[in-house]
Order: C-alpha cells, then structure tokens, then sequence
C-alpha cells in the first residue's frame, strides 16, 4: 500500500471531503469500467439480501420498528459512500449501537410511559449533535487518533456488546414475549440485561418450543449456508424457511410474528422525523451529553477499524482510507439519516468483508446495495411482516456469534495478561453497566496504569544509570 498523502490545514480538508471523484474511484477506468460495474453490482445484490433481514432485526433490538433499519442501511449507504473516506465500507445498522439506542427508548419510549415520536425526536437531536462534532472532528484532523484505542478494549468491548444482544434477544427465541403478547400480559421483557434475565428466568414456563424451534432452524440454516459460500444469502433463505414454517405446518403454535407486535410494515419509507427535545432537567442535559459521546465514539472507533479492516482484506495496495474524511463522512450519516425515519449507522464490518469476497472494488457496490435493498424491501414488504420474531432472534444470536472471534483472543491473550485483563474487564462491563460507562471506565484503567508503569521504568533507569 502506498504511503497516504492526505490534506494538513482545515481548508484543504474541507476541500478535498466535497470531492466527490477522489482516490476512492483510482480503480475505475475506461478501460476496466464494464467488468468493475458488475462485480460491484454482484456485491451489492449479495449484501442487500444480506441486509434487510439484519436491518431489522438491529431495529427491533434498539426498541424500534423493522422500517427504520431497512432506510436506515440504505440511506447510511449512500451519504457514507458519498462523504467517506472508504473505498470499500459498507455503512448501515450495526450491533454496537445497539445498546445505546436502545437505552435512549427505553428511558423516553412507550416502556417509560412516553411516546415512539418523541423518543426518536430526541434520538434525531443527539444524532445531529454527534454529526456536527463528528464533522469538526474530521476537518480538524482529528480522525487518526481514533487508532489510538487499544485492541484489548475494541476486541473486549466487542464480546460485551455480543453477549448483551444474545441474551436480551432471548425473549424472541424463548417466545416468552409470544406468550404475554398473545395473553394481553404486561410480563414481556424489556430494559437492561440484568431486568431481561430476571424476567426470562421468572417465565420459563410460558416458553415456546416451535419458537424455540425456528429460532435454531434460522440460526443453523444462516451459519451453514454462508460457511459453503458468501454468495448463498443465508439469512433470508432461512428467514424465508421459517415464515413458510410458521404458516404452514407451525401456524397453530401460538408463534407471535411481525406484523403482531408492529402491525403492517408500510413501504412508504422516506418519512421526515423532527428532532425534538424532551421536557428539560438536570438529568436530560446528562443524557444528552451520555447519548451524544455513545454515538461520537461508535462512530469513530467503528468506523476506522472498519476501514482498517477493509484495505487490508481487500489488499489494497494503492491509496488508503483517509481517517479524517471518514470522520467526516460520518458526522454527515448521524446528521441525516435519521432525519429520513432512521437512526445513527457506522461501518458495519460483517457486511463490508461480505461485500469485499462478493468481488466489490469502487464505492458503485454501496450505491447498488442502497438501491437495491430498497426495491426489495419495497415489494416484500407485505411479506416481511409475517417474519417469526424467533426468526429475528435467530439471526441476531448469528450476528452476536460472529462477533467473538478466537483467534482476536488469543491474539490479545499473546500481548501480555494486563492487556487479557483488560479484554475480559470490558467484555464484563459492558453489558452489565452500560456501553459508555464500560468503555470509558477501561480506557481510564488502560492509560493510567500505562502511564504509572512507563513513570517507573524511567525510574528504574534513572536509579540504575
């Protein structure tokens, strides 16, 4: 890969992050135009499919409705691959905002006793004020410095936020939320993991076994098919496997679907949303300023890992990802994307390296996967909602398996058994505080323990020369 020669002054970056055919296009000519065009059509189709069953899944996880992960995928897309500074990237939902997103509705939604508008009317306002500091970040140069978080804590903060979505899925594939649903019950799970598990292990006996069922079948189904190849799009053939299952054989087994807990899922996507801001208080101006530095750090630390990530799987040996055009790029996701009915969207590294092994070169494969998981969604939507929500528990149980990998342990484990320690503290921490007290609490430990032993090093060798 060739050295980076990015702009130095705010200026120039400025100048070069409103480029729209910059060194992300270097792979495109005139002469290889025809065979580029279809190979990042191909990646895109195979990710689109990929997609709208995860899309909504995250949504459904973060307290919101399945159309707002399918816009929120497509429209982050687009503005990423526009503004980024990504070649490769593929921007939409991921699992790390999972837990702060769900937070924010927890606290200002219907389980609190407010209003969905109005909890997404705040998420639009602290998106927006994460988008601008992500974008001052950005033509300040700023972005580079996102490298600096240790891998002990990316790898650890990863497990934790794998765990957190396993386990607060589970009411799905348990269908113990089926039960209160179908009974007019107010025992389904909601809130934090620790209220999750109390109440999943207070209701055992109200468990599904066809929910049970579909859920593993769209686990197993969605892990097999992809470990034969990237190009079978496991998880809507198994989502598709479990809705026929459901309305057939399986249709008088008290399986909730969709469409029972969200009604019909309208096709009508780009709908404008407001921000808004709750009734004020000392402790809003703390949430504000909570939700607004989740979403700053995400952002970044996510993003240029993703990036990272795909240079090198896609061995790419010309220009690299700019950090600071990343940034930029997305302050202008936070900014608008959930203005269109979606929430904030980073990188999303399962679906860039699919997109990478798809064949994807230039950021056309983003623009196709937008598009055309928009077409799709928009003629199956009717389709959609009669997805099982053990079907989506299934799947987000496979994202959060794909999420702890062995060999980044044990990578970790070979730096040394403060760094482990360090791992396993976040990996602990995060679901059982919060993501933001988790990681900061870490990064904290991690720097000043760093700086208390370097001190002592200097001493030694003081005292020693």
């Amino acid at each position: 890969m060739k050295k980076a020669s990015f702009p130095n002054t705010p200026a120039k970056r400025l100048r070069l992050f409103f480029t729209f055919f910059d060194s992300r296009w270097e792979d495109l000519t005139k002469e290889n135009w025809v065979q580029i065009v279809y190979r990042d059509f191909s990646a895109g189709l195979i990710v689109a499919m990929t997609a709208i069953p995860m899309a909504m899944g995250f949504a459904m996880a973060m307290g919101m409705r399945p159309e707002n992960g399918i816009i929120a995928g497509a429209l982050a897309c687009v503005i990423g691959r526009t503004f980024g500074g990504s070649k490769y990237q593929v921007y939409g939902p991921t699992a790390a905002f999972i837990p702060v997103i769900a937070a924010l509705f927890f606290k200002y939604g219907p389980a609190s006793g407010g209003e969905f508008e109005a909890a997404h009317g705040f998420l639009v306002l602290v998106s927006i004020l994460a988008g601008i500091i992500l974008i001052i970040m950005g033509i300040f140069g700023i972005g580079k410095y996102a490298k600096l978080v240790p891998s002990s804590i990316i790898v650890g903060f990863t497990i934790g936020i794998a765990v957190a979505i396993a386990l607060t899925n589970m009411e799905d594939v348990l269908g113990i939320e089926s039960f209160s649903d179908l009974m007019g019950q107010d025992e389904e799970i909601k809130g934090g993991l620790m209220h999750n598990l109390y109440t999943a292990m207070g209701n055992l006996d109200k468990l599904n076994i066809w929910s049970i069922f579909l859920g593993l079948l769209t686990f197993g189904v969605t892990k097999g098919l992809l470990r034969i190849s990237i190009f079978i799009p496991g998880p809507i053939i198994a989502m598709g496997l479990a809705t026929l299952l459901s309305a057939t054989v399986l249709a008088d087994k008290g399986i909730i679907l969709v469409k029972d807990v969200y009604g019909s899922i309208p096709n009508n996507f780009f709908v404008f949303t407001a921000p808004s801001l709750p009734a004020f208080s000392t402790g809003l101006v703390f949430d504000i300023l909570y939700f607004v530095g989740a979403i700053v750090f995400v952002s970044g630390v996510e993003s240029i890992l993703c990036s990272s990530m795909a240079d090198k799987l896609a061995k790419n040996d010309r220009t690299p990802f700019n950090p600071d055009k990343e940034f930029f790029g997305q302050g202008m996701v936070q900014i608008f994307t959930p203005l269109v009915q979606g929430f904030p969207c980073t990188g999303a590294l399962a679906r860039t390296a699919t997109s990478i092994k798809a064949g994807a070169v230039t950021p056309l494969a983003g623009y196709f996967k937008a598009v055309l998981k928009l077409l799709m969604a928009y003629y199956l939507a009717q389709y959609l909602e009669l997805i099982p929500m053990a079907c989506i528990g299934g799947i987000l149980i496979w994202v959060a398996s794909n999420m702890i990998k062995v060999s980044e342990i044990k990578e970790i484990k070979q730096l040394g058994k403060f760094e482990f320690s360090m791992m396993v503290y976040t990996a602990v921490m995060v679901p059982m505080t919060d993501f933001l007290t988790g990681v900061l609490s870490a990064l904290i430990i991690y720097f000043v323990v760093k700086n208390v032993y370097r001190r002592a090093q200097r001493a030694t060798k003081v005292q020693t020369n």
